[in-house]
C-alpha cells in the first residue's frame, strides 16, 4: 500500500525543566514547578500534585522491555524532545507535520492550580510562551495548541486564548477544564467560544477533562496489569452530548472541536442512538435543536486515530473527511519508526483518495498546513 505523506494530529512535547523556573514572574518564582531528582531518576513536582516520573512519556518505538517510568533529563532520547533530532527521526518515518500536545500529568498538574487564578493563569501564560517558541522554530511542521486556563472567569480564559492565538506557531486552543465552572458548560463560557470562532481556533479535547468522573472508570485502575487507555472514550460521550443539548453548537454553528486519542470506532453508535433517542421523544419536551444530533457529529467535530482498525473499516458512519491519523508519537502507543507497517495493516482497503484524507488531507486543511 503506497503511503502518502503523513501529518500527526496527535503527538506530543516533552517539557524541559526550566518552563516556569525561567519565565514565571519573580511574584511567584518561589513556587515554580521544577523537576527534582531522586537516586532511580528526575520526577517533577507542582505545588499542588505529589511529584511523578515522566520515562513513560519518551519511551515509543523502544521495545517493551525497555519502557520505565523513570529517566533523568539528560538521558531523554534526542529524537523525543530535541528538534532537529525529532524532525530528522519523524522525516524518516514519512511524518511531515505534528499538531503538538502536552504531557497528560503536567495538563492535571496545572489545573490543580487553579485554586489561585492569578498563580494559575501565570502558569498558562508562561507554557504557551514556550510552546510558541518550540513550535515556531518551524511552524510548518509543529503545530501548537494554546492552554486555555480555568478558575472560575471565562473571560480570562478567552483573552489569553486570543493572546496566544497571536503567537508564532499557535493555531488552536486545549481545553482541559470548562472555565467557568470546571466540569459543566456554563453559559458564561461563551465568551471563550467566541473567542475560538473569532481567531479561527479549533477547540481541542485530549482523552477528556481533567478530573471529570467519567474520564476513566476508577475501576480499571484495580485490573492488575491493565492498560487504561483502552478506557480513553469514558469521557468525550458525554462531552459531545453536552455540547449539543446545550445548544453550544447551535449557537456557534462554526465551531469545531477535535477529539483526540480516543479513536472512532465507537462514534457511529453514539450517533445512532442519540438519533433514535430523540426522535422518540414527546414534541412537546424534546429540547429543541437546528439539526439532527448526528448532523454536529459530521459537522462540528473531529476524531483523531492511533489504532483502530475497526472504526477505519466503518469509517463511512463519521465520514473519512473528519477522521485523522496520530502518530502519538513519543508515547507508549507510537508506532515509530514503522509508521508504514501499521498503518498497511489497519487501514487495509481503504481506496488511495479516502486514505490521503485521513493521513494527511484532513489536518492539512484544519490548521492551514501547507496552505
Amino acid at each position: 500500500m503506497p503511503i502518502p505523506k503523513l501529518i500527526s494530529a496527535d503527538s506530543h512535547v516533552i517539557e524541559p525543566p526550566d518552563i516556569w523556573t525561567s519565565r514565571l514572574p519573580e511574584k511567584f518564582r518561589d513556587r515554580a514547578p521544577k523537576q527534582v531528582r531522586s537516586e532511580q531518576g528526575d520526577q517533577w513536582q507542582f505545588p499542588s500534585s505529589p511529584p511523578w516520573p515522566y520515562g513513560l512519556n519518551q519511551c515509543g518505538g523502544l521495545p517493551p522491555e525497555k519502557y520505565s517510568v523513570w529517566i533523568k533529563w539528560e538521558d531523554v532520547r534526542p529524537e523525543a524532545n530535541q528538534i532537529p533530532a525529532r524532525t530528522a527521526g519523524q522525516e524518516g518515518a514519512g511524518v511531515v507535520a505534528e499538531v503538538m500536545y502536552p504531557s497528560p500529568r503536567i495538563v492535571i498538574a496545572i489545573h490543580n492550580e487553579d485554586k489561585d487564578p492569578e498563580y494559575h493563569l501565570a502558569l498558562i501564560r508562561a507554557y504557551n510562551d514556550w510552546l510558541s517558541d518550540y513550535c515556531s522554530v518551524d511552524p510548518d511542521r509543529f503545530i501548537g495548541l494554546a492552554l486555555v486556563p480555568s478558575g472560575g472567569d471565562a473571560k480570562v480564559a478567552a483573552d489569553e486564548l486570543r493572546r496566544a492565538m497571536k503567537l508564532p506557531g499557535i493555531k488552536g486552543a486545549q481545553i482541559n477544564k470548562y472555565p467557568t465552572t470546571g466540569q459543566r458548560l456554563h453559559k458564561d463560557d461563551d465568551v471563550l467560544f467566541q473567542a475560538c470562532v473569532d481567531t479561527g481556533a479549533a477547540v481541542h479535547i485530549h482523552v477528556g477533562l481533567a478530573q471529570s468522573e467519567s474520564s476513566m472508570p476508577k475501576q480499571a485502575h484495580e485490573f492488575v496489569g491493565a492498560f487504561t487507555g483502552c478506557f480513553r472514550f469514558y469521557d468525550p460521550p458525554i462531552r459531545m452530548a453536552e455540547m449539543i443539548y446545550t445548544g453550544l453548537l447551535d449557537r456557534f454553528p462554526t465551531l469545531q472541536v477535535v477529539w483526540a486519542e480516543v479513536d472512532v470506532g465507537w462514534v457511529g453508535y453514539l450517533m445512532e442512538q442519540l438519533d433514535d433517542r430523540i426522535s422518540r421523544q414527546n414534541p412537546a419536551n424534546r429540547v429543541q435543536l437546528k439539526k439532527k444530533p448526528s448532523d454536529y457529529f459530521r459537522e462540528n467535530f473531529y476524531y483523531t486515530v492511533v489504532k483502530d482498525a475497526y472504526g477505519i473499516r466503518n469509517r463511512d458512519m463519521v465520514g473519512t473527511e473528519r477522521i485523522m491519523w496520530s502518530s502519538d508519537f513519543p508515547h507508549a502507543t507510537c508506532d515509530y519508526p514503522d509508521y508504514a507497517g501499521a498503518i498497511a495493516h489497519d487501514f487495509k482497503g481503504v481506496p488511495p483518495d479516502e486514505l490521503a484524507l485521513m493521513l494527511e488531507g484532513n489536518a492539512a486543511r484544519l490548521y492551514g498546513i501547507g496552505a
